[in-house]
């Protein structure tokens, strides 16, 4: 049996499962504070008798191995959780082996595999919710180099009419800054979920992302696409996407039908905690 940990900055989803990412038993943690969540962690496995656990977590996050302090949690705008050394305590919990990779990385694992992208050696999975991170599946393995990506904050052509400063801590109008949930709500006024018939409120979202799919596919290459989170169960932004993209391509690249190539995931939201039990499934194969 595996272990799958999906960390997110709300809610911690665990589950137990196969290889095949069937998922037995599963339970929701509120994210507060890492003594609280983590002991609730804790006390759900140890109610199985598991071979490996797979982490993915919200970030940034520490994932070379090499570093001093892989496997941690770094600057995370969670100031609780900041420099949490989350793999060792798992690690020390359970004794066994534990893959470890950022959510939205997981999350591209298991379209990869089991989703949307099943069957191609290549996709990106972008979430965009409370935030918006990416992850990359390429040549069949997750992109990974000095640390993960974070396609969330690249710079964006701020739209003429847009006077929005930008939510981002960090970069104030960077993609995130403009286009995740809270931006959405502080530009506005209101929830997304609220804004549904605001057909301004969505065109303009779909033309921030719109730009950043132009850079990630000119610079990745991606077979497929796949965006998921909160903010994208508004259908209609993916209308926007649809009409933004070729405008900003100009027919540089050619590009699939835009609605069999930028799609929803096929997992819905399991393909974190699908990601997961494959990232667990991976460790185990490495340690034998």
């Amino acid at each position: 049996m595996l272990g799958a940990i999906e960390a997110g900055g709300t809610k911690f989803v665990c589950a137990v499962g196969d290889e095949t990412g069937v998922i037995e038993h599963s339970i929701q943690i509120p994210t507060t504070v890492p003594e609280e969540t983590m002991t609730r962690v804790i006390e759900f496995f140890k109610q199985f008798d598991i071979e490996s656990i797979g982490i993915g977590s919200f970030g940034p996050i520490d994932v070379n191995p090499d570093s001093q302090t892989y496997g941690c949690i770094t600057s995370t705008p969670k100031m609780e959780w900041r420099n949490y050394p989350f793999l060792q305590v798992i690690k020390e919990a359970f004794g066994v082996p534990a893959g470890f990779n950022t959510d939205v990385n997981a999350a591209a694992l298991g379209e990869a595999t089991l989703g949307a992208a099943k069957g191609l050696d290549s996709c990106l999975y972008i979430t965009v919710g409370t935030g918006i991170g990416a992850g990359a599946v390429v040549q069949g393995n997750l992109l990974q180099g000095h640390s993960h990506p974070e396609m969330g904050h690249i710079l964006v052509r701020r739209h003429p009419n847009d006077a929005y400063n930008g939510k981002c801590p960090y970069h104030a109008d960077c993609l995130e800054g403009l286009a995740a949930g809270p931006a959405i709500e502080e530009r506005w006024g209101d929830k997304g979920v609220n804004l549904a018939d605001r057909k301004e409120v969505w065109d303009l979202e779909g033309y921030y992302i719109a730009q950043a799919l132009m850079q990630y596919i000119l610079i990745l290459s991606p077979k497929k696409i796949i965006l998921g989170g909160g903010v994208m169960n508004q259908s209609q932004v993916f209308s926007s996407i649809y009409k933004y993209l070729p405008e900003l391509l100009k027919e540089y690249v050619s590009l699939p039908e835009l609605s069999d190539y930028i799609v929803s995931p096929g997992l819905g939201d399991r393909a974190g905690i699908t990601g997961s039990l494959l990232l667990a499934k991976r460790a185990l194969i490495e340690q034998n």
